[in-house]
């Protein structure tokens, strides 16, 4: 396979136009389309480009007899650096992934109205659906619903792995990355202002038709209602879940808002204290509730140790700065 044909192949594999990948080596579409036509051969710089670019050696690149590639891991243990073509595979895969447990979402959102509905119905015609049949065909459709969104969330999680280091850790950036992040962020910020207007609005007005049927007495109506509001809900939470996933994937890239090396720093120190609060807090709920056998009052201790913890990290942190 010669050169040409090898930057066609892995340039479609990261799913690239010419012009984009022009941009990234910074020479014009027509010299990509000269190298992939055979027409002209990329110098030696502008092949190492290529090779770190696609995540091939250049061995691959130049050998016309190697025909698979030959994959470099520029990964290092420490002080991370993402090159401008891990950027942009991290946004497309989270692009992709966002639809995915947006997906995932809403089957599980929806999955309880089957069993909703149903009961509803045995509840006002107990002689045309028992309370039994409704119950059991409304789990296991519950169940049918709630399988493949685990999959969803498995599958999803999978696809974005390599790139968990950029929650946590703090790396650099290669040339490029940071102006081509700011720039798709530019760009997209209207659309993400107005996608949370949508989702908010959808969650708000979800509720009207619960209360609408909540003027009958007939329960299929109520219940009617109930499905309704969660379809309504459903489809403002996917919006919202897309927005976020996308937005957040490029603060990550920049190291910003929740993302900040700061805020990583932060993170790191008290998730060392999160492994000694919250096993602290499940051993004085279960020995106080097995001790007293006031299972029914005891659940009061988890949220105030939700509040609690929120206290305690905000003096740890208060503590840390002032030292």
């Amino acid at each position: 396979m010669i050169l040409a044909d090898k930057i066609i192949r892995e340039r479609k594999k990261n799913g690239w136009t010419q012009e984009e990948l022009a941009e990234l080596m910074n020479v014009s579409r027509q010299s990509v389309s000269k190298w992939e036509s055979a027409q002209s051969i990329p110098d030696i710089n502008k092949v190492i480009r290529l090779s770190e670019l696609f995540g091939v050696s250049t061995d691959y690149l130049f050998k016309d007899e190697i025909e698979e590639p030959e994959f470099v891991d520029t990964e290092e243990v420490a002080g991370r650096k993402v090159t401008l073509a891990e950027a942009h595979q991290f946004l497309r895969l989270k692009d992709k992934t966002s639809k995915l447990i947006a997906l995932a979402t809403v089957l599980c959102m929806l999955a309880p109205i089957p069993l909703i509905v149903l009961g509803g119905i045995s509840s006002q015609y107990p002689h045309t659906l028992s309370e039994m049949i409704a119950g059991i065909t409304g789990l296991l459709l519950l169940l049918l619903i709630i399988t493949p969104a685990v999959a969803i969330f498995i599958y999803s999680g999978s696809q974005t792995e390599a790139f968990h280091f950029l929650d946590e850790e703090i790396f650099e950036t290669e040339y490029g990355v940071t102006g081509m992040v700011r720039e798709r962020q530019k760009a997209y910020h209207g659309t993400y202002t107005r996608n949370n207007i949508i989702a908010t609005s959808l969650c708000i007005l979800g509720v009207l038709p619960l209360l609408l049927s909540s003027f009958t007495e007939n329960e299929v109506y109520i219940v009617i209602g109930l499905a309704t509001l969660l379809v309504i809900e459903a489809i403002g939470v996917a919006i919202f879940i897309i927005n976020a996933i996308r937005w957040e994937s490029m603060l990550k890239l920049l190291q910003e808002g929740d993302y900040s090396r700061q805020m990583k720093q932060e993170a790191n120190r008290t998730n060392g204290i999160a492994a000694i609060y919250w096993p602290v807090v499940i051993a004085l709920y279960l020995g106080y509730s097995f001790l007293t056998n006031n299972w029914h009052t005891s659940w009061v201790i988890w949220p105030v140790a939700g509040v609690l913890y929120g206290a305690v990290i905000a003096v740890v942190k208060l503590f840390q700065k002032n030292n």
